[in-house]
């Protein structure tokens, strides 16, 4: 059944104070007590607005609550964790209710308000994978060796020797719970803990499978297939649903999340879709003009450079950049000029610059 809103239960807004919860539950919890209640429906109603005060009068619980709903109390907090902060002994106080009573409600299987187990689903797991610029521009299919906790095949998480099964507990009577109440100067304390023979699990084994020695889970490296789309970026989160840990106790496993980093390329640089790239051109060339083969991901291209071409200048190769992963086409190439200036020159081709330096500024009004 879907659980009513916490807020909805005791009639409140969402920017209560914890006096104006614990008054409205006060208030409540006289009309609906199964004390003072003889309605068929009033223990339950009991129940229902006793937790949601437990959980709204706690600071924490009640932040996250508001964040996640029933998910963020459900998985992270027992039955005990909940009701524990919460003052029920001052709520009661002079009200004809034993507070051992109420314990006993919150937490006794005979009144149906048994512990809540822990989260029942595995951890996730996250797995950091290094690809080349070129892998993410062709996508790639790989093989990852995850280690992670799983179910053991041989007793299928049960703890027992197959042909056996465990056994209820002696000391809790299956529970999982041992309570201990003692006298204090406010009344009857109850203090309730996990049985210690069985470790809250209300059985204990009294025949190991041989596969995990009774942990009911083992740790394994599995081989996953993991396809890696075209355009991934760096720091990109890929989710493998239900290839996370799967422990005893759990009912679903959790999530496998690779990350991809990209390896640095001597060549390219990534901005998004569109890759940058250095082109050095010799000093004719620039100012010459010249057609260039220059090298992209998936070859060459042709890129005419036109004549008095400076350092500095950059020229787009379109869609010649990264597949867009969100979208269709691909993203840009840019090609940043460089003109080099040669560091060595024989005798001739110093003369032959001294000529055209003497040529340039009988010519050219830069030089002059």
């Amino acid at each position: 059944m879907v659980k009513k809103d916490y807020y909805e239960i005791l009639g409140i807004d969402h920017s209560a104070s914890k006096e104006e919860i614990k008054k409205v539950y006060r208030k409540l919890a006289l009309k609906f007590h199964p004390d003072k209640n003889k309605d068929k429906d009033a223990e339950e109603k009991f129940k229902e607005i006793s937790e949601a005060y437990a959980v709204l009068y706690d600071d924490e619980k009640r932040k996250m609550y508001d964040q996640y709903g029933h998910a963020g109390i459900d998985q992270r907090y027992t039955s005990e964790d909940i009701f524990r902060g919460a003052d029920f002994g001052d709520i009661f106080r002079g009200m004809g209710f034993d507070i051992n009573d109420i314990f006993e409600q919150f937490f006794s299987r005979q009144n149906g308000f048994a512990r809540r187990p822990p989260a029942q689903r595995g951890s996730d797991i996250r797995y950091d994978i290094e690809i080349r610029l070129e892998d993410a521009y062709r996508g790639m299919e790989t093989e990852l060796e995850v280690p992670r906790t799983e179910l053991c095949d041989t007793c299928r998480g049960s703890g027992a020797r197959p042909g056996t099964s465990p056994k209820r507990c002696s000391t809790c009577g299956g529970t999982g719970q041992l309570q201990a109440s003692r006298r204090t100067a406010f009344g009857m304390f109850t203090q309730i803990s996990d049985c210690s023979k069985c470790h809250g699990q209300g059985t204990v084994i009294e025949d190991s499978c041989p596969s995990c020695r009774g942990r009911g889970s083992i740790q394994k490296t599995r081989k996953i297939e993991l396809k890696i789309p075209k355009g991934i970026d760096d720091g990109a989160h890929l989710r493998l649903a239900g290839q996370g840990e799967h422990p005893k106790g759990a009912t679903q496993s959790g999530d496998l999340y690779v990350v991809v980093h990209m390896k640095e390329h001597p060549v390219f640089e990534r901005q998004g879709a569109d890759l940058y790239r250095k082109l050095n051109v010799s000093f004719p060339q620039a100012t010459l003009g010249a057609t260039l083969n220059v090298e992209n991901l998936e070859g060459r291209e042709k890129l005419k450079i036109p004549e008095g071409t400076e350092s500095g200048t950059l020229f787009k190769l379109k869609g010649s950049g990264m597949p867009k992963i969100h979208g269709s086409g691909s993203g840009d190439l840019y090609a940043l000029i460089q003109v080099k200036t040669p560091k060595r020159l024989n005798k001739r081709a110093k003369l032959l610059l001294e000529e055209l330096q003497r040529e340039l500024e009988n010519t050219d009004e830069t030089y002059k």
